[in-house]
């Protein structure tokens, strides 16, 4: 790691290394939720969900430039997740128990779900026969609600406290501390198909659905505080794999380990990105376990990633995660959102 003088020289020159697109009017504080708008709209939109309790959203044009379209504030509880209907006139927030819809067309906001504690994640699921929202709490439930009724349609109990969560109809994924890893079917209705221990021995950070060659939900990558990613196929018969990444070089036998703060798989070509508490964001061909880039090192951690619907335009947040705690804490330093041109970098070699 650098050390504080080490770091303040870099400031200057690391704080867009890569020379991307940058977001403009980001929010004040970490960014905690970062999603591109679903393939029903034919423009791209942008969505960030913050610790300074607000909800942005921002008009992306082809140019890269970014316009500023929306903003929520959700009364001093910070934002933990968001998440867009599959229309796009909707966006979800989860903002301390509760989680809000937020209509992008009236501007109005209406509590949807409640837990016990603290809404981790939420996603919008439309099944075949079906649409509901999917909530997960540090309260160790899952909840899926038609957002019509004040009450949940399923409730499932967790052994832990969830962490992170994936959803790709007809499949979805739990991570929850403890590191315990939990798939549900989607079909007909939500229920359980397989619980699991993972092979990390490392807290969760980030979970991810891939599919296979027909574009079907096939299995999931986890990874971990401790700079390590697992894929797991839903058919037994297939070997797990498992490599490390957001790592220093080994120097006099020592090397600084870095967390895995998000994960995102590419829609067309079904390779993966990795972003971390390195500053870097990594993309990998999950075929042959092969690193396609790395990015020039930040100034922060990045702490979340996005790729749009067509897979052509990769999003990324850089703030503070507080993985070093607060003596490095440093205030002169603001959030920022990048956006860069992917699919080629992004494509198999």
């Amino acid at each position: 790691m650098f050390n504080i003088l080490d770091q303040s020289t870099m400031e200057a020159k690391s704080t867009n290394p890569m020379k991307d697109f940058e977001v403009v009017a980001p929010p004040e504080d970490t960014v905690s939720a970062l999603k591109f708008s679903p393939a029903a709209l034919q423009q791209n939109y942008l969505i960030a969900g913050s610790w300074d309790s607000s909800v942005r959203c921002w008009e992306v044009e082809q140019t890269g430039k970014t316009l500023p379209k929306a903003i929520k504030t959700m009364d001093g509880c910070p934002v933990l997740d968001a998440c867009w209907s599959d229309d796009g006139t909707k966006v979800f927030i989860a903002t301390g128990n509760q989680v809000k819809i937020w209509d992008l067309i009236s501007d109005q906001t209406m509590q949807v779900a409640a837990h016990q504690a603290p809404v981790k994640t939420c996603h919008w699921i439309k099944g075949s026969n079906y649409a509901c929202l999917m909530t997960g709490s540090w309260d160790k439930t899952l909840k899926f609600w038609d957002t019509r009724s004040a009450n949940p349609m399923l409730s499932f109990n967790l052994p832990e406290r969830c962490y992170c969560t994936d959803v790709d109809y007809p499949m979805a994924v739990v991570g929850t501390a403890g590191n315990s890893v939990i798939v549900y079917s989607l079909e007909s209705t939500p229920t359980e198909f397989r619980r699991q221990e993972s092979r990390l021995k490392y807290q969760h950070r980030a979970i991810a659905i891939f599919r296979d060659k027909n574009q079907a939900p096939t299995g999931y990558a986890v990874g971990s505080i401790e700079g390590r990613v697992v894929l797991k196929y839903l058919n037994p018969a297939k070997d797990q794999l498992m490599f490390k990444c957001h790592r220093s070089p080994i120097v006099a036998a020592s090397q600084d380990i870095y967390a895995i703060n998000d994960m995102a798989f590419h829609p067309i070509h079904g390779t993966l990105v990795t972003v971390g508490s390195d500053g870097t964001f990594c993309f990998w061909d999950i075929d042959d376990g092969k690193r396609l880039k790395t990015s020039e090192k930040m100034d922060q951690a990045i702490t979340k990633c996005s790729l749009n619907a067509n897979g052509q335009i990769f999003a990324y947040a850089l703030g503070y995660d507080w993985s070093k705690g607060y003596e490095y804490f440093s205030p002169i330093k603001k959030p920022q959102i990048f956006l860069r041109r992917c699919y080629e970098e992004l494509n198999p070699r």
